[in-house]
């Protein structure tokens, strides 16, 4: 009777057992379920595209775990039917085009699709997905109109940047949800609408840069209360900027370069107080830079450059201690520089070249310990470079050029020690009849060397010989007497050499067509140059005036025209595989231009050909 009555806690227990050994299997099944509308919407997204690696597999039917799929995530709420909730196919290599059918995925939250080939125009289905709060299409190379009055409620990031979309740029009118809208470097044309502003409280970033949108800077912004990021970089927009914006306290970016806006650059920036990023660079604003800097201590990058800005530097300046980069050049500002370095201990790139700043370098400069940078080129400094400059431990590139210098001799003892100094442009300097030092011992890492234009006597120092690492040696239009020396030959890594309109006599040596970075075939331009060099040399027309710009091809030259010397074409030049510029025009060079010469490719490319008969002046990258 006792095992009778234990017969149904055996049952019961055993059928426990199997509901629990087979509710995973059916949990498992429920979830290979796969809604049709979203299997049919991506199956004929598939199809849209020119090749597709995403190892999505159409051949069963709607019941395949489409939610397994790669970049597929789908509601976890419901243990049946699962609906397609986010398609990410970032960076991808996709190509082709954007299939309409997409819109048939109707409870899509996240849609991003960046980062690929795709082309052609985006289907209007897209702009209508009730349930959208992320569409991100940028850095592809889509193109066409986007609707004007997207219906997409529930959108909170929008970003359809870097493609090569026209018309009028998009309005979210129904999106109070908006935090981000990025439609920057694109066609877009007409007005800027300010509309969104009026549509989401939440707005925190807005792009609009790299377009060609016209019109005022229209007045609107300031009702975008929560915004953290305005860019509207290279438009055209002209006129002033509207009293609005200059309400947006929680305001941290605010970049406006490349327009053509104009006024004076008003007081009440100070009320933008979180401000960390101002770049109001390549416009047309005047008068002088206000002194309200003190209300902006957490800025960290300032640009004003090519502007009409006169008066000297606020000194309020210094109290923004965080203060990293400052960009002036190119305006008319004038007076010492006279800030308290010592209380910059962040600055790394201060670029003031292209002024009319007059007196001597501030000897607290080296008390910015992160500097990198300094460009005080074309002003009027004077006097010598200060002692002090000794400390600049962290200085990689430095250029003093177009100023009045003196004592070249001291300025190398001074910074030929700078144990990171890399690029070091010195000319149009040290004009009192100065003679090339010698003797000098450092430099041992510098990698650009310019001495240009400055007057100097004497002939090319022996101790240039030890710069192993130098790729660009320029030491034209000066007074140097002598001959080319050998070793000139045996730095390995040189691929810019102008030693031109000096007084070199004698004849080319050999050893010029030996340069490794020129003539070894495995290395090429890019690995020489452009990886390090990104320097453009324009000269004007009498040759004399030069500048160093930022680009990314740096010819390979040798410039020996202007000289006394003598002699023929060397047949090793065939040989430098590498070379683009060849110049030895304005000497007294005789014989026959080599056949193979001639046909020297890249020579050949850049159009240059030395021309003995002809003695015409030629000028480089004018």
């Amino acid at each position: 009777m006792g095992s009778s009555s234990e017969l149904p806690c055996f049952f019961f227990f055993f059928y426990l057992l199997l509901l629990l050994l087979f509710a995973p299997v059916s949990c498992s099944r429920s979830q290979r379920s796969c809604d049709t509308t979203d299997f049919n919407a991506l199956q004929g997204f598939v199809e849209g595209l020119e090749s597709s690696a995403l190892g999505w597999s159409f051949n069963g039917s709607s019941s395949s775990n489409c939610c397994t799929w790669f970049g597929i995530s789908c509601d976890l709420g419901s243990v049946s039917v699962k609906r397609v909730i986010g398609l990410d196919l970032s960076n991808k290599s996709l190509k082709g085009s954007v299939s309409s059918s997409l819109g048939g995925l109707d409870q899509l939250k996240e849609l991003n699709l960046s980062c690929n080939s795709l082309n052609g125009s985006v289907p209007e289905e897209l702009f209508h997905l009730p349930h959208l709060e992320l569409l991100d299409l940028s850095m592809n190379m889509l193109s066409g109109l986007i609707p004007a009055e997207s219906n997409l409620p529930s959108i909170r990031v929008f970003n359809i940047s870097v493609n090569s979309f026209s018309g009028t740029h998009p309005i979210l009118a129904e999106s109070s949800n908006l935090s981000v809208y990025d439609v920057s470097l694109n066609s877009f044309s007409g007005p800027v609408d300010t509309g969104i502003c009026n549509s989401s409280d939440s707005v925190q970033v807005l792009r609009f840069s790299a377009n060609m949108l016209s019109g005022d800077f229209p007045a609107g912004f300031g009702n975008c209360s929560s915004l953290s990021e305005l860019s509207l970089d290279a438009n055209g927009l002209p006129r002033t900027l509207p009293d609005d914006l200059f309400t947006l306290s929680s305001l941290t970016k605010l970049s406006l370069q490349g327009n053509s806006l104009s006024g004076i650059v008003s007081t009440n920036i100070r009320n933008l107080s979180n401000l960390v990023h101002i770049d109001i660079s390549s416009n047309n604003f005047s008068g002088v830079i206000p002194n309200v800097f003190d209300s902006l201590n957490k800025l960290e990058f300032f640009s004003a450059s090519s502007n009409e800005l006169t008066g000297g530097l606020p000194p309020c300046l210094s109290n923004c201690s965080r203060l990293a980069t400052i960009s002036l050049r190119n305006n008319s500002l004038m007076g010492t520089i006279d800030l308290n370095f010592t209380a910059l201990p962040m600055l790394n790139s201060p670029r003031i070249a292209s002024n009319f700043f007059s007196g001597c370098i501030p000897a607290d400069l080296p008390k910015c310990t992160q500097m990198t940078t300094l460009s005080l080129s074309r002003n009027n400094l004077v006097s010598e470079i200060p002692s002090s400059f000794k400390n600049f431990t962290s200085l990689y590139y430095l250029s003093l050029t177009g100023n009045n210098f003196s004592n070249l001799f001291l300025a190398l003892q001074i910074l030929q020690n700078l144990p990171n100094l890399r690029n070091l442009i010195l000319s149009t300097n040290f004009h009192g009849g100065e003679s090339m030092p010698e003797g000098i011992k450092g430099f041992t890492n510098t990698e650009v060397f310019v001495i240009a234009n400055c007057a100097l006597t004497g002939s090319i120092p022996l101790w240039l010989a030890n710069l192993t690492k130098l790729k660009v040696l320029d030491i034209s239009w000066n007074h140097l007497t002598g001959m080319i020396p050998l070793w000139l030959g045996n730095l390995d890594n040189l691929f810019y050499l102008d030693i031109s309109s000096n007084l070199l006599t004698g004849e080319i040596p050999t050893s010029l067509t030996l340069i490794k970075s020129l003539a070894n075939s495995n290395l090429s331009q890019e690995n020489v140059a452009s990886q390090y060099y990104p320097f453009v040399i324009l000269t004007n027309s009498t040759g004399r005036s030069q500048e160093y710009k930022l680009y990314s091809n740096f010819r390979s030259s040798i410039i020996l025209s202007n000289n006394k010397l003598v002699g023929s074409i060397l047949p090793g030049f065939n040989g430098l595989v590498n070379l683009h510029v060849l110049d030895l025009n304005f000497n007294d060079i005789s014989g026959t231009i080599y056949t193979r010469l001639v046909g020297h490719v890249k020579l050949r490319e850049l159009g240059f050909i030395a021309q003995l008969s002809h003695r015409c002046h030629t000028t480089l990258f004018e």
